[in-house]
C-alpha cells in the first residue's frame, strides 16, 4: 500500500470555510405592509424569503422582484408562498 497523508483537521477548516453561510430563512407575509425594500435588504444580506402572499403576488412583489433576478437571485411561487432566495442558492423544483 502506498503512504498517503490526509490531514483530517486541515480537510475539516476548508469544508467550514466553503460552506459558512451567514443568512438564516425568514418567514413573513406578504401582504403589502412591509416595505419592497425590507424585503430586498433581507434578500441581498444572504437570506431566503418564505413568504406566505396574501393577495396578487405579481403586485406585491413588483418593488422588489427585478432587483432579485437582477442580482441573481430566485423567485418561486409555490401554493400560496413565495421563496425568494439570494444570488448562489438555488430552488430545485424537479419533483413538482
Amino acid at each position: 500500500m502506498s503512504d498517503f497523508d490526509l490531514d483530517l483537521r486541515t480537510v475539516e477548516e476548508h469544508i467550514d470555510e466553503e460552506f459558512e453561510l451567514d443568512g438564516e430563512i425568514v418567514l413573513g407575509v406578504l401582504d403589502g405592509t412591509t416595505p419592497a425594500d425590507d424585503w430586498l435588504e433581507a434578500v441581498s444580506t444572504g437570506n431566503v424569503l418564505v413568504l406566505c402572499v396574501e393577495g396578487e403576488v405579481n403586485e406585491l412583489a413588483s418593488g422588489f422582484a427585478r432587483d432579485v433576478k437582477e442580482s441573481g437571485g430566485n423567485l418561486i411561487h409555490f401554493r400560496g408562498f413565495l421563496v425568494v432566495t439570494p444570488p448562489g442558492i438555488d430552488v430545485n423544483t424537479d419533483r413538482l
